[in-house]
């Protein structure tokens, strides 16, 4: 006759299989009660077809395990197969279907593959009378007890961490060095708090004999003591003493002592928790051991911490690294030189305020340099978003200009190619301007850009009427932009500017405005390269040294007097 025998995890019991049918689970209906919070009330059945024996998973949580195989649907089962059920492992007999699988060793079973490491928080009841000793959250407040031990301790463990920056290879060594600490620890494990998660995370896990329970159980109650008061618990012998009959989160868990300590970060706040346990009654731990494993725990949270803070940084650097080649390739975007036509000087600046930015200018000329093309845009935003779209732009105004010769068209196809697979609140201010330097012609469009000062001979500043500014580029598809003509006369230059110019800040939060622009203008040289550096120079001057909020960039160009 067939049965199953338990092996491990459990009373030693032999269950005869009489019936068609025999269901394993947590409820107390089941034919086969297995007493586990890791096992589903109703976990898994045995049932017979014939003259053979089968055995399904009943959708159980950590699932069916037979001969270190997860079992999907039914699965027929041969003489000597080890079934596994959470901590529980069985040994399936029946010696008329002989073993055609050789079954693993008893102590080969381990979780089940693909799923996370197997600890449990089991919830209780809020009982205080569980924690056999405390100890506070300073790891070395008690160094007068066991000094030498503490200071061995330490130096081990600073020793086995030492040189370690992968954060998934220090924790097992932590376990490792506490093991060796502890010689009577039989699991352990570290839990650490995921950033954006309450619950904490199971990250390291280790048995000292692989044939044992390869599930860790920890009680909420000590969890959360642990982390809210920032102190070391110790739990003794919880399955044997009656005080802790009405506590299930102990009691259910074959633990005769377990120490629950937190790994507090340099702030002070906990990282996680390491817990290990014993479950040798003859090997409990004292509270000596609380004390010697807290301040292990500080030394490895702070080992830990350091190392995390080291691969921070490296990632900073890489991504540093990162953002000074995308400038590079911004700054390839924009003119290397400017055209050399005789009586006109052609001047441009541009500072991001991080490591790339929106701002964009282009200059190229047609017709064999007759015609010179001036694009200026500021893209809403600054940093990394609006550099893609200042790169995009960038490619939308060369394609363009190379066949479009009238400004208005051209930066109609400009906003419609924009407003093609636009980003959402990326519009971009855009000034065009085609530049005839036979017949002195500037004609422009203006989309929702400033308008440009042109400084005039006499040094008094003139600007475009509001009414030629129409709207942003790549807002609304399919829309004219109406355009501006006017002649440039001997000695005019005009100005073009992002309002990283005109909004410039000092400490004291006032800007530089579009009004001293336009003294500032009136007042120097008509020049456009000496003109155009003289305003940098004194926008950094009303700076102060505040921090720049926004990309500049200006673009000075006229004829020379």
């Amino acid at each position: 006759m067939a049965k199953l025998v338990i092996l491990q995890g459990g009373d030693a019991k032999n269950y005869e299989l009489t019936g068609e049918e025999a269901v394993m689970g947590r409820h107390p209906e089941c034919a086969i009660q297995l007493e586990s919070n890791m096992v589903s009330r109703r976990h898994a059945r045995v049932y017979k077809n014939g003259n053979k024996y089968f055995i399904e998973d009943l959708g159980s949580g950590n699932g069916t395990v037979v001969n270190g195989e997860k079992v999907e649907g039914a699965l027929e089962l041969k003489n000597e197969d080890r079934i596994k059920l959470g901590p529980i492992l069985l040994r399936f007999e029946d010696l008329s279907s002989p073993a055609t699988r050789k079954p693993k060793s008893d102590d080969e079973y381990g979780t089940i593959p693909g799923t996370r490491l197997a600890v449990e928080v089991a919830a209780g009841p809020e009982d205080a009378s569980m924690i056999m000793g405390s100890v506070g959250s300073n790891p070395f407040g008690g160094i007068q007890v066991r000094p030498e031990a503490k200071l061995k301790a330490v130096l081990e463990i600073t020793r086995s961490l030492a040189g370690t920056v992968d954060l998934q290879t220090i924790l097992p060594k932590i376990l490792d060095t506490l093991f060796g600490i502890f010689p009577q620890a039989d699991r352990g494990c570290i839990l650490l708090k995921e950033e954006g998660r309450a619950q904490m995370i199971p990250c390291a896990i280790k048995h000292r004999r692989s044939g044992d329970d390869d599930s860790v159980k920890l009680s909420r109650t000590i969890l959360n003591k642990v982390l809210t008061e920032k102190t070391g618990i110790l739990s003794a012998d919880a399955a044997n003493d009656t005080r802790f009959n009405a506590s299930e989160s102990i009691s259910n868990f074959t633990i005769r002592s377990m120490m629950c300590v937190p790994l507090l970060g340099l702030n002070g706040d906990p990282l996680g928790v390491i817990n290990i346990d014993t479950q040798n009654p003859l090997k409990q731990f004292q509270n000596e051991d609380l004390d010697l494993l807290m301040a292990v725990a500080g030394q490895a949270a702070v080992t830990y911490e350091n190392a995390r803070l080291l691969v921070s940084f490296m990632e900073k650097q890489k991504q540093d690294n990162e953002m000074n080649i995308a400038r590079s390739v911004q700054h390839a975007l924009l003119p290397e030189k400017f055209p050399e036509i005789a009586g006109y000087e052609f001047f441009a600046s541009y500072e991001s305020a991080q490591a790339v930015g929106g701002d964009y200018y282009g200059v190229s000329t047609k017709d064999n340099g007759k015609k010179v093309c001036l694009a200026f845009g500021d893209v809403a935003g600054k940093g990394v978003p609006a550099s893609l779209v200042m790169s995009r732009l960038s490619s939308v105004v060369q394609s363009t200009l190379e066949f479009v010769d009238d400004v208005g068209e051209a930066c109609e196809r400009i906003n419609n190619h924009m407003c093609a697979n636009a980003v959402e609140g990326r519009f971009v201010t855009f000034t065009l301007v085609i530049l005839d330097v036979e017949s002195h012609e500037m004609s422009l469009c203006i989309a929702g850009h400033m308008s440009p000062m042109i400084r005039k001979a006499d040094g008094s500043v003139e600007e475009f009427a509001e009414e030629l500014v129409g709207m942003p580029i790549g807002v609304v598809e399919g829309i004219p932009f109406d355009v501006g003509r006017r002649t440039l006369g001997p000695g005019e230059t005009v100005v073009i500017y992002t309002d990283g110019v005109s909004e410039a800040m000092n400490p004291a939060s006032n800007l530089y405005g579009t009004d001293h622009l336009r003294d500032f203008i009136t007042k120097n040289t008509s020049n456009p390269t000496e003109l155009g550096k003289l305003i940098l120079k004194d926008v950094k001057r009303h700076a102060s040294g505040r921090y720049q909020n926004d990309d500049i960039t200006l673009m000075s160009f006229g004829r020379l007097a």
